[in-house]
């Protein structure tokens, strides 16, 4: 197998999405478990659009990381960067969703947070080679909730500048994951410090800048290359280079948003590996990027599920020409 270009480090986990719409956590009936996990998300969409990409994560000796495992595995995801981890539980998260079908995290079940496998990636056993090979590296900021995974994540990124990667940060901020949700800011700011893109959500944005405007963030970060802001159906406002724009979304009969930003997000990845990063400098280009992106996160919204509703490169063209905006 070709070595991953893009390594995506973080959960793999299991979202068990309420069966019941409009109920609060003890109401649900029944639940229907998706594998998930956003860096877990945007390594599947990646090689579903064609671009080799790995996964580096814990898991635990279960059959909830068996099966996940094996799905990353069937998808053509590397996993030689996954760790299994002898009595921690891999990560399951529920998930209430609203009348419209959109979605809360409502907690983890029996355990506590800093009870599962992901929390004890082990810094030591990354494998340097991975990243030797690899051009991007992809992150979230919920392994920097716990002491084990954070220092796996902080040994990543230096083996990232070591080896001259691309740097991607989704911020991806779940309070949920933090014993202490307060001291969330200032680690991730830390962290900001040393990455070339960042990708946030709209109050995600207002919640670290108290502002959600692109190029407002990238001129406060400075050592940033492109900053994206995603807003749901209100479309996503982007600073590359020099090139700051907003596109609406496309408009789309929406099933389930599980994922359409880590959909949206792989499709931003694919073209900068197809196009080179310097390709962000022109302005007819950055739209076209961006373009891109938010199609491949429009036709994930169709299906139920982050993974399985994950179009190829096929389907986003013909998605494209249908909408051109």
């Amino acid at each position: 197998m070709n070595n991953p270009r893009v390594l995506c480090l973080g959960e793999v986990l299991f979202d068990c999405l309420a069966d019941q719409l409009g109920r609060k956590l003890e109401e649900v009936e029944s639940w229907t478990p998706y594998p998930g996990g956003a860096p877990a998300n945007v390594a599947c969409a990646l090689v579903k659009l064609g671009i080799p990409a790995g996964f580096v994560g814990c898991v635990g000796e279960d059959e909830a990381g068996n099966s996940l495992l094996q799905l990353l595995n069937e998808i053509g995801v590397d996993t030689q960067g996954v760790q299994r981890h002898a009595t921690a539980p891999t990560r399951q998260v529920y998930v209430v969703r609203n009348l419209d079908g959109d979605r809360n995290f409502a907690g983890f079940g029996k355990y506590d947070t800093s009870e599962f496998a992901d929390t004890h990636l082990e810094a030591k056993k990354l494998p340097e080679s991975l990243f030797e090979s690899a051009d991007f590296l992809v992150l979230g900021t919920l392994e920097l909730a716990y002491p084990e995974s954070a220092q796996a994540v902080r040994r990543a990124l230096n083996l990232a500048e070591k080896f001259d990667m691309k740097i991607i940060l989704d911020v991806n901020w779940r309070p949920v994951f933090w014993q202490n949700p307060d001291i969330a800011p200032g680690i991730i700011k830390e962290i900001l410090k040393q990455v070339d893109f960042v990708k946030l959500a709209k109050e995600e944005a207002e919640w670290l800048f108290d502002t959600s405007d692109a190029g407002a963030i990238k001129y406060r970060l400075d050592s940033v290359d492109g900053v994206l802001v995603t807003d749901g159906e209100h479309g996503c406002a982007y600073c590359l280079d020099e090139n700051e724009g907003k596109l609406p979304a496309f408009a789309v009969p929406v099933l389930d948003t599980t994922g359409a930003g880590d959909s949206f997000l792989a499709g931003f990845i694919a073209q900068i590996v197809t196009h080179g990063t310097q390709s962000l400098s022109d302005v007819v280009t950055a739209k076209k990027i961006i373009t891109y992106a938010s199609a491949v996160g429009a036709l994930t919204t169709l299906k139920p599920g982050a993974i399985a509703s994950q179009p190829t490169p096929e389907e986003v063209e013909i998605f494209l020409q249908q909408h051109q905006q």
